[in-house]
């Protein structure tokens, strides 16, 4: 039987109050009807990071609820997942879940800054920086209305402590670098 998919509407409004409960949000959802079997992703953030149990849980329960459409006949393939390191920040709340994390942003005046992300407020992110001058780190206030666009960046060492403690992210579990 050739599977009937729901459309992405249907999927975000059966599935929202229950990933709300869980505490995330459906950032997005790509139905593609022509994978085989067909594929139903739905892309979820929330402030605490998907861990394997919560794509467990939330999974299961999702697809009990798409299981139970009148519209979805047949085989379909379910992923949940998290937006994935190069994901746009785009908005205050990408910010705030991207705190103590290593950012790549492109300022309106061409300028280049990368640091990590501290605390969001009155439309200005803290962003800690490198001062080679003075060899340590600075907090650097950017406006969100100057940044063009802003991408996590991917990190094969620790962060220093003195770094994540001017981000106000301090991640002691990880040990001193």
């Amino acid at each position: 039987m050739a599977s009937r998919l729901p459309s992405q509407t249907q999927v975000i409004d059966l599935l929202d109050g229950e990933f709300a409960r869980a505490g995330y949000e459906i950032e997005d959802v790509v139905i593609d009807p022509g994978a085989r079997p067909p594929r139903i992703t739905v892309i979820a953030d929330g402030d605490t990071p998907l861990d394997l149990d919560t794509v467990a849980e939330l999974s299961r329960s999702a697809s009990a609820l798409l299981d139970a459409l009148d519209c979805t006949a047949g085989r379909y393939l379910l992923e949940v997942s998290s937006p994935g390191v190069d994901r746009p920040l785009t908005s205050e709340k990408h910010f705030r879940r991207a705190r103590g994390r290593k950012v790549e942003i492109a300022l309106a005046d061409k300028t280049i800054v990368t640091g990590r992300v501290g605390e969001i407020s009155d439309n200005t992110l803290l962003v800690v920086v490198r001062d080679d001058q003075r060899r340590d780190w600075t907090v650097r206030p950017v406006s969100i209305g100057e940044i063009v666009k802003a991408v996590v960046q991917v990190e094969f060492a620790p962060p220093s402590r003195r770094e994540l403690e001017l981000a106000a992210a301090d991640r002691s579990a990880e040990g001193p670098t």
